[in-house]
């Protein structure tokens, strides 16, 4: 039975370190403010995270094995449906909404996780699956305008439901790429 509250206290300290990097930014939160707001000790959070970038880089694996997943999956089925990529990219992007919220607004710090060059990858295979290997210029740039925006909605209009703004999302990039709404 220790295991669960180990493993529970482990999403503790990441929910607390996801707050308090989005409240003060990455490098100004220490792991004793961590702690501190946990009512843990340093031994302890070491115990779960042995350093500052681990606790960071458990808090992006989900993110990049999700996205990482279904970029494989869409490349290895070929020819996919623009709306459908588009609302799986919705989702896992929903689904991660606080890391990609704080990827935003502390990039430069989390460029030395390599978030910088993984963020330009999915793009480039997201555009490529959304118009293909050969599109011009302006579809690529509908493309990548249709990404930005989806993924702008997700921080910009977080406070609407989410089936509201999954749907507007979705309407909104299928619109930039030429092609119909629903």
């Amino acid at each position: 039975m220790a295991r669960p509250r180990t493993s529970r206290t482990r999403e503790r300290i990441q929910e607390a370190a996801l707050e308090l990097f989005a409240e003060q930014g990455v490098r100004q939160t220490s792991l004793r403010q961590i702690a501190d707001r946990l009512s843990l000790t340093k031994p302890a959070l070491y115990y779960h995270f042995a350093s500052r970038e681990e606790l960071v880089a458990s808090l992006l694996q989900p993110l990049t094995d999700d996205l990482d997943a279904l970029l494989a999956e869409d490349e290895a089925a070929g020819d996919v449906d623009a709306r459908e990529l588009l609302g799986r990219y919705f989702d896992v992007s929903y689904r991660h909404r606080a890391v990609t919220g704080l990827m935003l607004r502390d990039l430069p710090t989390l460029s030395e996780f390599g978030v910088v060059e993984r963020i330009v990858d999915w793009r480039r295979r997201l555009t490529t699956l959304l118009v293909g290997p050969d599109a011009d210029v302006a579809a690529r740039a509908r493309a990548i305008v249709a990404l930005g925006g989806l993924g702008d909605c997700l921080v910009l209009l977080a406070d609407t439901p989410v089936d509201e703004l999954r749907t507007a999302a979705l309407d909104a990039a299928c619109a930039a790429l030429g092609h119909p709404a629903g």
